[in-house]
This record gives structure tokens, C-alpha cells and sequence, in this order.
């Protein structure tokens, strides 16, 4: 139990109802999950509005009700009325649970493409180097080596913070979480102290959520903008917008790059699909990691490691250890064939992983690319999308990806609308996205490669908001073993 006096010091009341001198016992943005004497915050969403359900969460118990406008007040509830429900609630979460930020070195990643690779790869270097920590991710929320599979890129403000003061408890030094734009614009991060923040890219993406690619940037933005002047701010140089991350930022700017010149620079000396060697700071290091992309990521951690104290040939020799992140261009030798799964589904993701492909083979090979766009997403990227594809694969499947509410056919005509006349014959439509898998096997020869891109580690299909069981990993390992038999 808290007090409410002492959980609202940090916000703005615009006015208040009831009696402030009361405990909370815990805090809810879903009315369901409201407890006896709990506070629920009645936030705007995108398809929902928490004012509805206010009764709902009296019903249940909430003697509090965190909102932005009230009609009817009920005598024994307390009501706090502010700008913005979930923004203050940001502030609130800190302090009911102790402001757990302030007691770890948290580092935020943001960014179009890479945040899952470069906040696991943290968490795995500083867990290589003996140190406590907890990662918050799209495939894992992590403590010390305890999992949770995650919901969210990153989760809402009341489960960060309890996360965070887990990490606490258990120990924990440091602690590493992708940042979301959505998570930013909703406010989920605020009341946190960050002690750093990594700015990957930008490239199009989530346009169905921003309304252009402008608010997308300068959403992004806002993570940068509320660092305070002890923490650092490290950006990717050769993307154009890292310089517009760090205007007007208090932090102390750094930037990392594999082409302009930076304050962290690596070259890439040699690579296969079994990994590549890396010269950082004059020391080469041989990674189980492949592509351009992930040597941007790998200086990323480098680099942030080296900010936060860590010695440079500690960070070396930690580094060496780290394998893939799931889903990010894991590869699968079988039956002479290799099969590589990625979660690409932004089109710079999938240029940079075809690029990266394409750079190592021999070009004698087959390159077969299955992939697909979410349904309920931005339409605007999928003839994009296809178009990539056709230019750098010799054959190219289009199939569904997670389709959601639409029509998965449908999406797969939004597809086909970048493809060139030239390129039809090189097309095929498979919309059961396992038989595509198949046929993509059935047209493979030893010596030939397979990407299956946009899902990644992802275990399920989202078909009408049902979600299925499928894991291309697993579909692709057990049918390229049945090329043996």
C-alpha cells in the first residue's frame, strides 16, 4: 500500500475530488484487473476510451480514479483530474514502485530496425561480463536469466516499472529495453530515468498509427529530448536523422557509424552465413552474427558498453560470445540447402537482409524469398516490399503473413501492385503461408538459399484475432529434414 499524497508529487492536478489522504493498494489501466482499493487510470487509446469503464472499475473496488474529465463523482472515490491520464500515470507507476530506474543504469533502444538485436545483445555482452541485469524486449522480458515471453514491444507504464523494481530485487545493475514509438507517443515511458538511449534508424514504418513519417521521426525524438545532462545519447551517423535525435538534447552526444566519421567506427573484414570478422578500435573479432545491419548493431553495443566504463578488450572478448538474436537472420544448413529466418518487415529490413545475401553468395544459386505483410498495418509498404524482393531474389513467394482482420488474399494483391511486368514470371501467390514454405523447399536444389522473412520469432498467426500456432523455424526444419528420407 501507498500513500496518494505521495504518489502524485510529480504531476499535475488540474482538480481533485474525494480525499487525498488514503493508501492505493495497486494500479490498473485495465478495469478488469482493478483490486480493492486500487487506482484505476482511465486512459484514451486508440480504440478505446477508459472514461467508459470508470463504474466498471468502482464496481470492482478502485477507490481512486486517475482521468481527464468526470461527470458524476460518487462520494468515497477519490478523483484526480489532469491533461493527460497516461502521462501522469507514467509518474505515478515510478513512484509506487519506488522509482526503479533510478536505481539501475537503464539504457533505452529506438528505432526503425535493430532495437530487439541491439537491447539483447546488451543484455548478453553485460551478462558475459558478470554483471546483474534485465533486458525488456519484443521476444523476452528478462531477469538475470529469467524469461517471460513479452506482449509488448514495450509493455505499458505499470508493468515496466514492476519490472523494473523485479530487476531491483533481484540484484540488477543495469537493465536494457527497447523503446517503442507507440510506447512514446502514449506516453508508457515517462517517469523513467534513462541513463542512455541508442537511436538505430528511421525508416518508414507504423504509418498506420503516425500520421506521417514526420510525427513518426519526431516521436522518436521525444526519447532523446527528456534525457537529463549526466546520461548519453548515442546515434547512428550514417542515418541522416541521428543528428535531428540529439537537437535541443541535454545528454552528451555520441555517434557510431560504419561510413562517416564517428566517435565509434568498425569495418567489416570478411563474412559467410556462418558469421564475420569485425575490426573495432583495432582489435578484430570474429561474431556469429551476419550482414551490415547487425555490424551496426554489434558497434552499438560496443559503444555503449565503452560509455557506461566497460574496458575495451573486455567488451571484445564479451561480444565474441553472442549468438543470434531469434528470428534475426538465423540461418538452417540441411540437405546442402540454407534456409535463413528473419523478422524483416519494414522495407529497408528486408533490402538489408537481401543485401546482405546477396553480397555472400556466389550468385550460381537459387536465392528463394517467402514473405508476406501484416494485415491492419501500413498498406502504403507492401508494394514496396514485393518490389525488393523480386529485384534481389532469382524466385519470390508471396504468401500471408500475420493478415489479422483483412483478407490475406487482398494483401497479397496490394503486393503485387510493385512488381514489374518483368518480374511476373519469377511470382508465385501461395496464400497458406506453410504450403509456401514447402514449395519453396520442393523448388530448392543443394547449394540454394531460402529466406522466409517478416515473422522471425514469432509462434503463431494472427488470422481474425485468433492466434494459431506456426513457427516458420519449425516448419522449415522439419521439411527440409524430409528431403533425407
Amino acid at each position: 500500500m501507498k500513500s496518494l499524497d505521495s504518489l502524485i508529487q510529480a504531476i499535475n492536478l488540474i482538480d481533485s475530488f474525494g480525499s487525498r489522504a488514503i493508501e492505493v493498494s495497486s494500479l490498473a489501466l485495465d478495469s478488469r484487473l482493478v483490486e480493492p482499493n486500487g487506482l484505476f487510470a482511465a486512459t484514451r487509446g486508440a480504440n478505446t476510451d477508459g472514461h467508459l469503464f470508470i463504474d466498471k472499475a468502482i464496481e470492482l473496488g478502485a477507490t481512486v480514479i486517475l482521468c481527464e474529465e468526470i461527470n458524476n463523482p460518487i462520494d468515497n472515490i477519490t478523483y484526480l483530474v489532469v491533461e493527460n491520464s497516461a502521462r501522469a500515470l507514467g509518474h505515478i507507476a515510478s513512484a509506487f514502485y519506488d522509482n526503479p530506474s533510478e536505481k539501475l543504469k537503464l539504457v533505452g533502444v529506438t528505432g526503425t530496425n535493430g532495437k530487439t538485436s541491439v537491447a539483447t545483445m546488451l543484455y548478453e555482452c553485460f551478462r558475459n561480463l558478470n554483471h546483474k541485469c534485465g533486458l525488456l524486449s519484443t521476444i523476452k522480458y528478462s531477469i538475470n536469466g529469467i524469461d517471460t515471453v513479452s506482449t509488448h514491444t514495450t509493455p505499458n507504464s505499470v508493468r515496466i516499472n514492476e519490472l523494473l523494481a523485479e530487476m531491483v530485487e533481484a540484484g540488477c545493475e543495469y537493465a536494457f529495453m527497447e523503446v517503442s514509438s507507440h510506447a512514446l507517443h502514449q506516453h508508457r515511458t515517462t517517469g523513467l530515468q534513462f541513463d542512455g538511449a541508442i537511436f538505430t534508424n528511421i525508416t518508414r514504418d507504423h504509418l498506420d498509427y503516425h500520421s506521417d513519417f514526420k510525427e513518426y521521426l519526431y516521436t522518436k525524438k521525444t526519447l532523446f529530448d527528456h534525457l537529463n545532462s549526466s546520461a548519453f545519447a548515442l546515434v547512428n551517423k550514417d542515418d541522416k536523422n541521428g543528428k535531428v535525435m540529439v537537437q535541443n538534447t541535454q545528454a552528451t552526444s555520441y555517434s557510431y557509424s560504419l561510413k562517416s566519421v564517428s566517435d565509434f567506427k568498425t569495418k567489416i573484414v570478411e563474412h559467410d552465413f556462418d558469421g564475420m570478422l569485425l575490426n573495432i578500435s583495432d582489435s578484430e573479432v570474429w561474431l556469429r552474427l551476419v550482414g551490415k545491419f547487425n555490424a551496426y548493431n554489434v558497434l552499438a553495443v560496443y559503444a555503449t558498453a565503452f560509455l557506461l566504463g566497460k574496458e575495451h578488450l573486455e567488451i571484445i572478448t564479451a561480444l565474441s560470445a553472442i549468438n543470434s538474436v531469434d528470428g534475426r537472420f538465423q540461418n538452417i544448413k540441411e540437405s546442402g540447402i540454407t534456409a535463413i529466418i528473419d523478422y524483416a518487415h519494414t522495407p529497408d529490413a528486408i533490402q538489408n537482409v537481401l543485401d546482405t545475401i546477396n553480397a555472400i553468395r556466389t550468385t550460381n544459386e537459387e536465392l528463394i524469398t517467402v514473405i508476406g505483410c501484416g494485415g491492419d498495418r501500413d498498406k502504403g509498404k507492401r508494394p514496396i516490399m514485393a518490389k525488393i524482393a523480386c529485384e534481389s531474389s532469382t524466385k519470390v513467394i508471396l504468401t500471408s503473413d500475420n493478415p489479422r482482420t483483412e483478407d490475406a488474399n487482398e494483401i497479397i494483391s496490394d503486393m503485387m501492385v510493385g512488381v514489374e511486368p518483368s518480374n511476373f514470371k519469377k511470382v508465385l501467390k501461395i496464400t497458406d503461408r506453410e504450403e509456401a514454405i514447402k514449395t519453396a523447399i520442393s523448388l530448392s536444389n543443394p547449394g540454394d538459399i531460402i529466406l522466409v522473412a517478416g515473422k522471425g520469432h514469432e509462434t503463431y498467426q494472427d488470422i481474425n484475432g485468433v492466434k494459431h500456432p506456426f513457427d516458420d523455424k519449425a516448419i522449415l526444419t522439419k521439411n527440409l529434414k524430409l528431403l533425407k528420407e
